[in-house]
Formats: structure tokens, sequence, C-alpha cells
């Protein structure tokens, strides 16, 4: 199993790149979300990969966090969603998009993705409403990006200016996986705790830990 590529960027492709890993060539199938955000060509990169095997296919599909990764394997798993559908959705939403609207059941969401109907994405929701909270608490081990820092680029190849440096995950996956890692250790069940952080998250994006599980307690506060 091929689970993380460190290379060279050799080519960009309107949904796959080519990474040179000493000599060897790579096909790697990015999301758009994913390709928008690698270095140029001839820069290091590093991708977590996912290798697809059928009879008479090899795919390796690539992701910048292990979050993503994880996400594409969930997505995978309901009936109709395949490799490029996973893919879509992940470059419509981003997997912090994906966990908030499975969790919240926005249908609408789902369907934003290039070629999911509604029933495809009715289907994503029901089937993968129970299991997203597992993802999302695992949020913050997985949201590091793959470090391209140790690549080693030979000498008859065009080397970088510098080598490219991982990004920092975006903090607001931090704070919402954060938030409901304290709710869970509050004794709030994993559901009910995701559907509230994802509701505060989404009521104010740029809420940090704090305010967010503020936010969450009012909503599971109970009624009356």
């Amino acid at each position: 199993m091929i689970g993380k590529i460190s290379g060279r960027l050799d080519w960009r492709g309107p949904d796959h790149v080519l990474i040179d890993v000493r000599g060897v060539g790579y096909v790697v199938h990015v999301s758009d979300r994913t390709l928008a955000g690698l270095p140029g060509v001839g820069e290091a990169v590093s991708l977590y990969t996912e290798l697809l095997v059928r009879e008479d296919l090899l795919q390796l599909f690539g992701f910048p966090t292990m979050l993503e990764k994880e996400w594409h394997k969930l997505l995978v798993t309901v009936q109709g969603v395949g490799a490029k559908a996973a893919m879509a959705i992940l470059g419509t939403l981003g997997p912090e998009g994906v966990s908030r609207a499975i969790t919240l059941g926005d249908q609408r969401a789902i369907q934003a993705a290039p070629g999911v109907g509604p029933k495809l994405a009715q289907r994503v929701i029901l089937e993968l409403k129970s299991k997203a909270p597992g993802v999302m608490a695992m949020g913050v081990s997985l949201s590091a990006t793959a470090d391209a820092g140790d690549v080693v680029i030979e000498p008859d190849m065009p080397a970088p200016k510098r080598a490219a440096r991982p990004a920092a995950p975006p903090p607001r996956v931090a704070f919402t996986a954060d938030a409901l890692s304290a709710l869970i250790n509050l004794g709030y069940g994993q559901g009910d705790a995701a559907q509230a952080v994802a509701t505060a998250a989404g009521d104010a994006p740029e809420a940090d830990t704090a305010a967010l599980i503020r936010a969450s307690l009012k909503l599971l506060a109970p009624k009356g």
C-alpha cells in the first residue's frame, strides 16, 4: 500500500499531478482544492495517498492531510459514491465543510459537488451521520499537512530556490475539533456534541475554541 508520496512536482493536469520520486513518476489524482494549494512545478511536494485497486486499474489519490484522506475513505463506503465523486465532494466543501454538511443534514451543500444529485447527497448524509463524529473527534491529530521538507532534489533536477514547507492547519479546524473534544469529555454524546459545534461554527465562522464551547453549551442546554 502506498500511503504517502514525497518528491518533485513534475507536471500539473486538470485533476491530477505527476510527482517524480527519484526518477520514478507517479500520477496522483487530486481535488481542485488540493491542486490549487500545491507548489509550482519543480518544487518539493508531499501528499498522503490512497491506492485504488481494480481488476484492470490502479489509481493513486492524493490528499494534503490525513483528515482529508480519512474523509475520502469514509465517503467511498457510501453506495454509489466512487473515488472521483468523493474527491469532488471534498474539493467543493473541504473536510470541515463535509463534516458540517453531514452533521447538519445539509443536503444542498453535498449536492454542490459536481456530479452529485439529490438522491446520492441524501444517501451520504443518512449513511454517514452516525460515523462523522468519529472522524471529527480526530480532527486535530489528523490535520497536519504532509511534510515535504525532507525531499532531496537530485543534482540534474532544476532545484527550487527553497523547499516547500507544509502550511499550518487552518485554525478553525483545530478550534472545532478542540471544542468537540471538550464537549465529549464533559459527557455529551458525540452526535449531539458534533451537531452543536457545527451549528455554532456555522453561526460564527471566526469563533475560537472557547467561544464555540460556550455557544455549543447554550445549544445543548435543556429547553424550557
